[in-house]
């Protein structure tokens, strides 16, 4: 149930990740924003997204340990 649990939010993350980027598409495309704003967000986005995978995984092989002991 746990790993069930953790795919799910990372589907959530990429979800995420994913209506990020298409809004910045929209924004380049209406000319809000120049070609080189739109990669550096796309790169802190992705950086983002890293960080919280980390946090997810670690977070589950904790309890996935946690689980295991009892």
């Amino acid at each position: 149930m746990v790993r069930t649990e953790a795919e799910q939010v990372r589907v959530s993350v990429r979800n995420v990740r994913r209506d990020a980027n298409d809004k910045l598409k929209a924004l380049l495309k209406d000319k809000a924003i120049c070609e080189d704003e739109e990669r550096r967000s796309q790169d802190d986005i992705q950086k983002l997204i890293d960080t919280w995978m980390k946090k997810l995984d670690s977070v589950l092989s904790e309890k996935e340990a946690e689980l295991m002991e009892i």
